[in-house]
């Protein structure tokens, strides 16, 4: 009797789309929470499904049905816990970026950067805040509006001392000073260090949820720092922050 060889069949083009639409969701998705809380969360929620199978084959009555219990809920349990991250996923699934890079604003990074540098040697605080992808309305509308386009000069003038605006957060959007003296919201974060003032704590806070860039001029020290996806870099020179600045989506 001859030996019965399954037959493969041939891939449609429709399964090849549909693989790739797959990956690239996934990866869209890895991007999203990279750096971020949720990869943390995720690997305790996989430690809890490794659990729950061990349970299983051990045995462990009790431990499975608090687990199964548990994974039971998971579809509420996720919604809650990642709350922020979905809605933040959403908002991009629209957005220009999420199909595919933009070009770099190189000329709105030359005129933040120069300002930073004043500032920066001239030890002025400053909090600017330069939108992306996630909109800012509501930090927008709790400041002063301006809608001006931006300049050395005009944030030089914002920051300094004395001017009615200069507490508070400029939000940037492209090339355009949206607003001044917005507030912030500060981190909460327990490991963010005891250490850092309020302007920090602040840009910290504002790049938690939502994919906003923050630079930071210290009032103490004139250090410029750049925040990201919660976590704050500093001590950048003017160079290094161009730098960065350049490499930023518009």
């Amino acid at each position: 009797m001859p030996n019965y060889v399954p037959m493969i069949p041939a891939p449609r083009w429709q399964d090849i789309l549909d693989v790739l639409i797959v990956a690239y969701v996934i990866y869209r998705i890895a991007v999203l929470i990279r750096g971020t809380r949720s990869v943390q969360m995720i690997v305790g929620l996989v430690i809890i499904g490794g659990a729950f199978v061990a349970s299983q084959i051990l045995g462990l009555f009790t431990l499975n049905w608090l687990l199964n219990n548990f994974l039971g809920s998971l579809f509420v349990i996720l919604v809650v816990i990642f709350q922020a991250d979905i809605r933040r996923a959403l908002t991009r699934v629209g957005a220009p970026s999420f199909f595919g890079p933009r070009t770099p604003a190189a000329s709105a990074a030359e005129e933040i950067a120069t300002a930073v540098a004043w500032l920066a040697a001239r030890r002025i605080g400053a909090l600017i805040v330069i939108e992306q992808d996630d909109g800012l309305n509501e930090f927008v509308e709790s400041g002063r509006l301006i809608y001006a386009k931006i300049s050395p000069e005009l944030l030089e003038t914002i920051f300094m001392r004395g001017s009615p605006l200069h507490d508070g957060a400029v939000i940037i959007k492209g090339d355009q000073v949206l607003a001044a003296a917005c507030l912030l919201p500060l981190s909460s974060n327990p490991n963010v260090s005891l250490a850092l003032g309020t302007r920090h704590r602040a840009a910290i806070g504002m790049t938690e949820d939502s994919d906003a860039v923050v630079v930071v001029v210290s009032e103490e020290d004139g250090t410029i720092s750049i925040a990201r996806g919660g976590k704050l870099e500093r001590e950048l020179n003017p160079n290094e922050l161009m730098a960065t600045l350049r490499a930023l989506p518009s």
